[in-house]
């Protein structure tokens, strides 16, 4: 489908390399909008897997969330507790992130122009 396709161009929370094709400028800007999530702390990069493997089992695709602006502590409580939605209002929620996402780039992409 290719709202998988599109979700898969993500990187994992905390990581900088997304599971599918995604273009350098993608990588770049994502890196920047988690800049908070990228923690050197070994801790808090265990606490992020896990909750992104706990995530990915129940629904089947990488989370995402418009991370420009939360702190990494902030990313976690949404990551655990949109863990306890159900897919299909999960998938709604996953998809309007997708939209800010979006968003979010286009207005860099036209500021940069």
């Amino acid at each position: 489908m290719d709202w998988q396709e599109a979700f898969g161009s993500h990187p994992r929370i905390g990581q900088r390399q997304a599971q599918s094709y995604a273009t350098d400028k993608s990588l770049q800007w994502s890196v920047q909008e988690q800049q908070t999530a990228l923690s050197p702390d070994d801790s808090t990069k265990l606490m992020l897997e896990e909750a992104n493997q706990r995530y990915e089992l129940k629904f089947g695709w990488v989370f995402i969330v418009c991370a420009s602006g939360k702190t990494l502590a902030e990313i976690l409580d949404i990551l655990n507790m949109r863990t306890l939605n159900d897919a299909a209002s999960e998938l709604h929620e996953t998809v309007e992130q997708q939209r800010q996402i979006t968003e979010l780039r286009l207005r860099r992409w036209l500021e940069a122009e």
